[in-house]
């Protein structure tokens, strides 16, 4: 009766005729290759317009919130009965 150790196909060894294969494979880049310089810039272009567009988003949000707000003050005045609702405007 054979075990897996000594069946050479069920075992897991390579062949002693194979050659090694190397550690690093063949298209790596060097460890010290830094990035280039307009990569870096054009990695930070999305984070800027993602910014820009919370930005924009956050002043519009708070411009409908104070005209809702100045819209519901007029009619929780109309409402009221009185006739005088108009907010003056400084000049």
């Amino acid at each position: 009766m054979k075990t897996e150790k000594e069946d050479p196909v069920l075992s897991d060894a390579k062949p002693q005729d194979a050659k090694p294969q190397d550690a690093k494979p063949q298209d790596a880049k060097p460890a010290n290759a830094r990035p280039s310089e307009s990569k870096s810039e054009e990695s930070h272009a999305p984070a800027i317009a993602g910014l820009v567009i919370a930005v924009v988003l956050l002043a519009v949000g708070l411009w409908l919130a104070r005209e809702l707000t100045a819209a519901s003050k007029m009619q929780d005045c109309v409402m009221s009965g009185r006739s005088n609702c108009n907010v003056i405007q400084p000049r």
